[in-house]
């Protein structure tokens, strides 16, 4: 057993507001430069919709991520004998058009405008060119509200597969329901964009399993961009060089939470890390599509198995950091009560970003006075939610339905055993049968709302300690380091 140790994440749907304080938090930090105007290292889709870059889910366009050949695990997007022809061409790599071009204002023409009846405007000007625009048609939440919309939720990927009625209901104006999905790099364990890179720019670190890209080692060969399935590599016109989140590791090694996640203002965000046996990695990724959610969660070990606490310190893997993933909040959500999914696991980079799947309005009807919702027992508008679940099972868990409705049915009983605990509403009986029949406990049910509604930032965010004097003293000495700060060496990027 080969244990490692993973920072995870958990976004719990049922709770972001799509207020998208994230994106601005990070944007201001990390891409406010030239050459990253069009970046977005963390931002929030509504679904359904087309996403960013546009329809970034469609693989058969994109080649993102892994696919299983006979016995073999393969790059969509590249391989052996294609990697030479194609180095400085990627045909499945997206365009400026698929992103959006990024502009200003002139706002100077407001200032300087003569005296009028007119009111002056401020002309938009491309921050790549520097030329007018003469018509803005895409931005980086350009579908943001218009879940229901003919343009961008007809042309979502997910919903094919989906029968002609199911399509025909989700367009429909007064059944129409959407729900929010921040998205930053996935941090996978098993990411294609490593695997892609010819140059050995991008890496995870041993420590935690952050995947970063090195600026030095980076040689704009652009591998990755079409190998990430979830398009979070970006490309930086001014430097010719990959970028990509760095999961604000300075802000984790002073132990402090990313920026995305010390801004939500809905506290959607959980990290901690997990233990995983590095051993099963390759066998677990050929498993059927239905079997990845399980698989994943087989990856993840019990942190308090003394069996697996022995093998961690049998791996070099120090006591803090073991401790801290007993107490991770990630550990909870994902193995111990199921209620958090990996998004599109399909693709087989076992990502390390979770999501708890939000529980969608019920169609209502009104009859006088009184609003009816269109159930009959205590689970019935699980399946008679304004989205289908073939859609949310889609996105969540391979099409897998039932571990969908296992992490909406236990949402919708912590739900019922609350109100009976707090409002009273709710006979002892009736709730106690909810949760029976969504395989919780009482005390299990307690522990969720707790986590979910009244969580500290210290219950939310289980930073281990990072060791990093450990882990540098394997490659460097750290004497060397001892003046330098942020990313270890002072020289800007430059085109290589």
């Amino acid at each position: 057993m080969d244990v490692r140790s993973q920072i995870g994440m958990v976004f719990h749907l049922d709770k972001c507001i799509g207020c998208h304080t994230c994106s601005v938090a990070c944007k201001n930090i990390w891409t406010d430069r030239e050459g990253t105007e069009y970046m977005w290292w963390n931002n929030v889709e509504t679904k359904p919709g087309t996403g960013f870059p546009t329809r970034w889910e469609d693989q058969d366009s994109y080649k993102g991520g892994w696919v299983v050949d006979g016995d073999e695990l393969k790059l969509r997007s590249t391989s052996k004998a294609k990697i030479i022809p194609n180095i400085f061409h990627n045909p499945a790599q997206p365009s400026l058009d698929d992103y959006y071009e990024p502009w200003t204002y002139k706002f100077q023409t407001l200032f300087d405008a003569p005296e009028g009846d007119d009111q002056p405007t401020a002309i938009p000007i491309s921050k790549i060119t520097g030329e007018p625009m003469e018509k803005i048609e895409a931005g980086p939440n350009w579908d943001d509200d218009l879940g229901g919309s003919n343009i961008y939720a007809k042309n979502d990927p997910n919903m094919e597969g989906l029968t002609a009625e199911q399509k025909k209901q989700m367009l429909e104006i007064e059944r129409i329901s959407m729900f929010y999905i921040p998205r930053i790099c996935n941090h996978c364990l098993n990411p294609s964009c490593v695997a892609a890179c010819p140059s050995g720019a991008l890496y995870k670190r041993g420590e935690d399993g952050i995947v970063l890209l090195s600026q030095e080692k980076c040689r704009a060969w652009r591998s990755c961009i079409p190998a990430c399935p979830y398009k979070k590599t970006y490309y930086n016109w001014s430097t010719g060089k990959s970028e990509k989140c760095i999961l604000c590791y300075p802000r984790l090694e002073a132990g402090e939470a990313p920026a995305c996640f010390h801004s939500c203002v809905g506290r959607i965000r959980y990290l901690g890390n997990v233990l995983y046996d590095m051993d099963k990695l390759r066998e677990i990724a050929m498993r059927p599509e239905d079997e990845l959610v399980d698989a994943q969660r087989e990856l993840i070990l019990d942190p308090n198995d003394p069996e697996v606490i022995a093998a961690a310190e049998r791996s070099g893997i120090p006591d803090g950091v073991i401790e801290s993933a007993q107490n991770s909040p990630v550990y909870k959500f994902v193995k111990l009560w199921k209620l958090a999914l990996p998004m599109h696991v399909e693709y087989r980079t076992f990502p390390m970003l979770f999501y708890v799947p939000p529980l969608l309005p019920v169609m209502s009807t009104t009859q006088g006075d009184v609003v009816r919702n269109d159930v009959d027992s205590l689970f019935a508008d699980i399946d008679k939610g304004r989205a289908p679940l073939e859609y949310m099972a889609k996105l969540f868990s391979a099409g897998n339905l039932g571990k969908l409705r296992y992490a909406l049915r236990k949402e919708m009983a912590v739900k019922i055993w609350r109100r009976y605990v707090t409002v009273g509403d709710i006979s002892q009986a009736d709730a106690e049968r909810a949760l029976l029949e969504a395989d919780c406990t009482a005390e299990d049910a307690d522990d969720i709302f707790r986590l979910t509604a009244l969580a500290t930032t210290d219950e939310r965010y289980v930073i281990p300690p990072f060791q990093r004097e450990m882990a540098m003293e394997m490659i460097i000495d750290p004497q060397e380091l001892k003046a330098e700060a942020g990313f270890g060496f002072r020289a800007a990027p430059k085109r290589s």
